[in-house]
């Protein structure tokens, strides 16, 4: 069962610059990490720079930094920088984010996602330990690279990753796999594929929390959510490997033919349940557990606003992390 409880940050409505309060709150409510997002809001390392500066009980990780966004000699040094502040307490996840993120919003090309996030994971284990790389990989090629800052205590590599074929390579060559978008009961489906993994093999989470007992928004909320994100080609594969395809294909096929509100209606009640967690702070507190006791050895929360906490402010903010930590 994870010793581990952690929270994506930063949290939505609070500034980066009054993120000292948060970090000091959720190490004294027992999370153990704090975890980042790269999408279109911060980068995913300035908060977990700002953590390592504020709140030294707090682990720290990136889930994810996108393997297209930036070139391998940058995202090495920026793995290396955050290594050095915060040393043995940096976990490094990367992944192939998606044709949005990084082909319409970044002007990277999204091609070969898998031998991308294989050559990238190569490069980088070689890079932050302080190697020369010289190499021709096959998405990119590397002439006479070597961190002039190698971080003495390199951190660990951490994969996103959603299919067997990437799930594999997780848990031959890098120390810990992400997961996202999926139910307790798919985690052991996940997991199958990464027996070949040594000894010490995170496996983190990210966990959509809805912390309301207005059980009609939270399904508003996470039907939005679903139809923003399993519309995606790489989630849509997931869910259909996941034993979906029945479940999701009305959903689909309303998107395709462009009627939103009819996509929105196709998802049923019970999927929502299944993927978001919503109820009182006790009632999400013991989903997620149900995460670890699933296999997950880093279950990251990820809080979505609610008219409560938008109501009550920075005290109920906070009275709603002590009552989910552990």
């Amino acid at each position: 069962m994870s010793m581990r409880w952690g929270m994506t940050v930063p949290l939505s409505g609070v500034s980066l610059a009054e993120h000292a309060a948060v970090y000091s709150a959720l190490a004294d409510a027992g999370f153990t990490d704090v975890w980042s997002a790269e999408v279109a809001g911060t980068d995913a390392f300035t908060p977990l720079t700002l953590a390592a500066a504020w709140e030294p009980r707090l682990r720290l990780g990136t889930a994810i930094a996108p393997v297209f966004t930036r070139g391998p000699g940058l995202l090495a040094m920026t793995a290396a920088a955050l290594a050095e502040t915060a040393p043995g307490r940096f976990q490094f996840g990367i992944g192939a984010s998606s044709p949005v993120v990084s082909g319409d919003w970044n002007a990277a090309d999204f091609v070969k996602p898998f031998a991308r996030s294989r050559d990238m994971l190569r490069f980088l284990r070689a890079a932050l330990a302080g190697e020369m790389v010289d190499e021709q990989f096959e998405t990119f090629r590397v002439r006479r690279f070597r961190l002039e800052r190698p971080p003495a205590t390199p951190p660990q590599i951490m994969l996103a990753a959603l299919r067997p074929q990437m799930l594999r390579l997780a848990a031959a060559e890098a120390d810990g796999v992400i997961l996202n978008w999926l139910s307790p009961g798919d985690v052991g489906t996940a997991l199958a594929e990464t027996k070949a993994a040594g000894p010490g093999f995170d496996v983190a989470a990210r966990i959509f929390v809805i912390p309301t007992e207005d059980i009609g928004y939270a399904r508003t909320i996470g039907r939005r959510m679903i139809t923003s994100y399993l519309t995606v080609p790489a989630y849509a594969a997931f869910h259909r490997w996941l034993g979906r395809e029945t479940v999701l294909a009305p959903m689909w096929q309303a998107w395709e033919s462009g009627d939103r509100k009819g996509a929105l209606a196709a998802i049923p009640d019970e999927l929502v349940d299944e993927l978001i967690v919503h109820g009182s702070p006790e009632q999400c507190r013991e989903r997620v557990q149900a995460y670890a006791e699933a296999g997950i050895t880093v279950p990251v929360m990820a809080l979505t606003p609610t008219p409560e906490l938008e109501r009550g402010g920075a005290k109920a903010l906070g009275e709603l992390i002590a009552a989910l930590g552990r």
